[in-house]
């Protein structure tokens, strides 16, 4: 018998050993012994009121209905001149609870999963709660590789009832994996396997990640990435026949072996489809990623039922019903399977419901939905739409889900939550150069101006080198059919005296532009923009000769009436976080006769996204830009293009790569830019490693390549190359970049800039 219940059995019969009379009616009530326990608690909870007839059954109901409260150790129930007396002895309560020796949990923390187990400070005490309590620990320290921990409890009593409690916890020291067994493996070797757990031995990341300390639960995991792996290549009979879990004496070391069955390798001999076809089977067979001949590959039939599954959706039957029956030939070791479709009812939209847009007007949200409200449900519309929203910028996330509505089974709501990040930035820009030292810029800006989706910014930069002025309106709606609308107004200063490479001149360039932009596709926008500049040009005695020779030709002041078309195409998955896809930019400006200057320049970029797994992303970006002057002009030295920083090649000081020429009067050779730019980038992203979920740090290496010239014979002279490593991080104080680069070719006359930061306070 259960120690708690023998006590309560012998205090109820101590209790009821104490009744005097066979039955009398209760004239009056009185309790006695109550300490912190308010009379009228006792009154509510006793199952007797005053003119009752009370007998030994309805005085043993009492007592027990008073035990149950948990207050009180002992209860008895007397009579004295019909007065009912009701003595209890209540039960200490916690005045507080003591952890000595954690040192792996904090605490705080320790304390609040002692609450969990219903043990906290002024709660009343019990026993039996501390045993859970203590043992609730101990499971906890055991999860964290603490096999050697003791756990010791003291209860010291203390004045008006009340006990103090003090848990000494010595830790010991924590358990390592020490080796991993695998048994039974003859297809792959011990060492690809291995890759499949999260568990190992002790390594140098091991301080880090933990993950020489055992866990059921990850080891749990391990195993299910360990059959998935032998079903990716075709073990159809794979099995784990058992696993075992060891520990030596002496509490430190772990082993764990694992037996396993490997069977054969299957191959696929048929592929086929039936049930209700409601799409072509020419159109479904193309959505089968296994083919008769292939090794059999689970993933490959996972996504196979997704994708029939997603196909039968977008005709409005959400809830299809895809299965892969397998006829196994065990003989041959080959597979066919069948898959059965059963599309249900096809429904439709119903409602879109938008929670989460706190500052977000809901109709910046449904104008990028492709997925309509009373129209027929569309998996791929509906993916769609949630990417449109997300590559608006205004949201951390964006999740969508579709639940069938209740007593409507043609029909499904949509309900989309978001949940919204800071649109408005003031960013401070630093590169550090070691010949020209910190450089410092500003921006403010706000992209969804009172939560309308409108953009407006503001950048001033009054760096000794740099000056510039703007401001910048969009509005990406000024037609209900998605008609963009905007301009630029702008005073740009430019004095390149201060930088020891660069041809020196001055430059004070004002201007206006207005633009407007029009969606051709889903994914696919033109834009077009005409301005017009004024540019006063100022030259010194180390300027170059051709800075000179334009001046005395087209004089300090020009006019300029620019025009200006471009395309883009952004078919990434998301515009935070992209893993896969790609965008595309052409622009194209162009000096109309009638100014001072006729010029054009054409450039192109283009960024690919490869997923090469779950955690790594290829990003390619190539970057390509000509120019040229019309009817027997030059293109303006102020137009040329540059490469080498941040945004191009890093290792190299901004705008410095490409042809040179000497300063008259001297030996100094600076950049004079150049009428062709080609810039490429190869990068590897991915997260911080045992951190996939978190979307707001990314690391990354690179190798990125490029110059500006003006021959084709000075490409191969001035292409320069640089790797290095960078994080992006989306902190609470803004978004902060971090790159770290190394030239791989760098020549003597090169001004080199190893270190860029670019720091943003969001607000």
């Amino acid at each position: 018998m259960n120690y708690k219940y023998f006590v309560a059995l012998v205090s109820l019969l101590c209790a009821v050993s104490a009744w005097a009379e066979e039955s009398f009616i209760v004239q009056d009530i009185r309790v006695e012994g109550i300490q912190r326990t308010d009379a009228g608690t006792i009154f509510s909870y006793l199952p007797i009121k005053v003119g009752d007839t009370v007998d030994k059954t309805k005085a043993t109901d009492a007592i027990k209905a008073l035990y149950a409260t948990g207050f009180f150790k002992d209860i008895q129930l007397k009579t004295e001149n019909g007065v009912l007396i009701v003595q209890v002895q209540e039960r200490p309560a916690i005045a507080q609870i003591n952890i000595n020796g954690a040192k792996t949990f904090e605490k705080k923390k320790v304390k609040e999963g002692l609450k969990q187990s219903g043990l906290s400070e002024s709660r009343i005490f019990s026993r039996s709660l501390l045993d859970r309590a203590e043992q609730e620990l101990k499971r906890q320290y055991l999860g964290a590789g603490k096999y050697a921990v003791k756990i010791t409890t003291t209860t010291t009593p203390m004045e008006r009832n009340r006990i103090s409690i003090n848990f000494d916890i010595d830790e010991g020291h924590t358990a390592r994996i020490k080796k991993i067994n695998l048994v039974g493996n003859k297809a792959f070797d011990d060492k690809i396997l291995r890759k499949q757990f999260s568990l190992s031995p002790p390594n140098w990341l091991s301080w880090f990640t933990k993950n020489d300390q055992y866990s059921k639960q990850k080891l749990s995991a391990d195993l299910e990435t360990l059959r998935s792996h032998y079903l990716d290549q075709g073990y159809l009979e794979f099995n784990i026949d058992s696993t075992q879990v060891s520990i030596t004496p002496d509490m430190k070391d772990i082993y764990i072996t694992v037996n396993v069955s490997e069977g054969e390798q299957y191959s696929v001999s048929d592929i086929k489809l039936a049930g209700e076809l409601l799409v072509p089977e020419k159109e479904l067979k193309t959505l089968i990623q296994l083919q008769p001949g292939d090794v059999f590959v689970r993933k490959k039939l996972t996504e196979s039922i997704k994708l029939i599954s997603d196909r039968l959706g977008d005709d409005g039957y959400a809830f299809a019903n895809v299965n892969a029956a397998p006829d196994i030939d065990y003989e041959n070791q080959k597979a066919a399977f069948t898959f059965f479709i059963d599309p249900g009812k096809r429904v439709y939209v119903r409602r879109i419901n938008i929670t989460g847009n706190d500052r977000t007007r809901d109709e910046v949200i449904r104008r990028e939905f492709r997925q309509m409200e009373g129209a027929w449900h569309s998996t791929s519309k509906i993916n769609r739409s949630k990417q449109r929203v997300d590559k608006l910028l205004f949201f951390n996330s964006v999740n969508v889900e579709t639940p069938a509505v209740p007593d409507a089974p043609d029909q499904v709501d949509v309900n989309v939550h978001v949940e919204e990040r800071p649109t408005g930035s003031i960013l401070f820009g630093a590169g550090f150069s070691d010949r020209e030292g910190l450089i410092l810029n500003g921006q403010l800006s706000q992209n969804n101006i009172f939560g309308t989706g409108n953009h407006f910014s503001f950048q001033v930069n009054t760096g000794r080198i740099n000056r510039i002025f703007s401001i910048s309106f969009n509005n990406p709606y000024f037609t209900v059919d998605g008609i963009s609308l905007g301009f630029d107004l702008f005073r740009r200063n430019l004095n390149t005296t201060r930088l020891s490479r660069v041809n020196a001149f001055r430059t004070i360039t004002s201007g206006a532009i207005m633009r407007f932009g029009i969606p051709i596709a889903e994914n696919d926008i033109v834009s077009f923009g005409a301005g017009a500049e004024q540019t006063k040009i100022g030259i010194f005695e180390n300027s170059l000769q051709r800075t000179i020779d334009f001046v005395n030709e087209f004089g300090s002041e020009t006019y300029n009436f620019p025009i200006n078309v471009s395309w883009a195409r952004d078919r990434r998955d998301s515009a935070i976080y992209p893993t896969s896809g790609t965008t595309h930019r052409l622009f194209g400006e162009v000096s109309v006769p009638g100014g001072d200057l006729e010029y054009y320049k054409l450039s192109y970029n283009q960024k690919t996204y490869i997923p090469l797994t779950s955690f790594f992303t290829l990003l390619l970006n190539t970057e390509f830009g000509f120019g040229d002057g019309y009817g027997g002009k030059p293109l303006p030295f102020f137009k040329n293009f540059f490469a080498g920083g941040n945004r191009s090649v890093r290792g190299y000081d901004l705008n410095s790569l490409g042809p040179k020429e000497t300063i008259p009067n001297t030996d100094r050779r600076v950049s004079q830019g150049g009428s062709k730019r080609l810039v490429g980038n190869l990068e590897l992203l991915f997260p911080v490693p045992f951190t996939k979920n978190d979307r707001t740090v990314r690391l990354s290496t690179f190798i990125d390549a490029g110059t500006v010239f003006n021959k084709k014979d000075q490409l191969t002279e001035e292409l320069r190359f640089s790797a290095g490593v960078a994080v992006t991080w989306v902190s609470p104080m803004g978004p902060l970049t971090v790159s770290l680069a190394k030239p791989l070719n760098d020549k003597p006359e090169d001004n080199l800039q190893v270190f860029q930061f670019l720091f943003g306070q969001q607000f």
